[in-house]
C-alpha cells in the first residue's frame, strides 16, 4: 500500500531503523518502523495487522 503524501508530511522522519526502534520501544503503544515509499526515510506505525512483532515488544510482555 502507497503512503498517502499528506500523511508522510504529518509523520516524523528517522534517518535510520535503530533511531526509530529506540522511540518505538519507548511508546505507550506497540510501533513498528517501515520505510516510506514518498520520502524514502523511516517512518512509524501502529499499524501491526499481518507483520512481525519487533523483538523489544516481545520482550516488553
Amino acid at each position: 500500500m502507497r503512503t498517502k503524501l499528506s500523511v508522510c508530511r504529518r509523520k516524523t522522519r528517522f534517518a535510520a531503523y535503530p533511531d526509530a526502534l529506540q522511540v518505538a520501544a519507548n511508546a505507550d503503544v506497540p510501533l513498528r518502523p517501515y520505510r516510506c515509499d514518498r520520502c524514502g526515510q523511516v517512518h512509524l506505525t501502529s499499524r501491526t495487522k499481518g507483520k512481525r512483532t519487533p523483538k523489544f515488544a516481545l520482550e516488553a510482555r
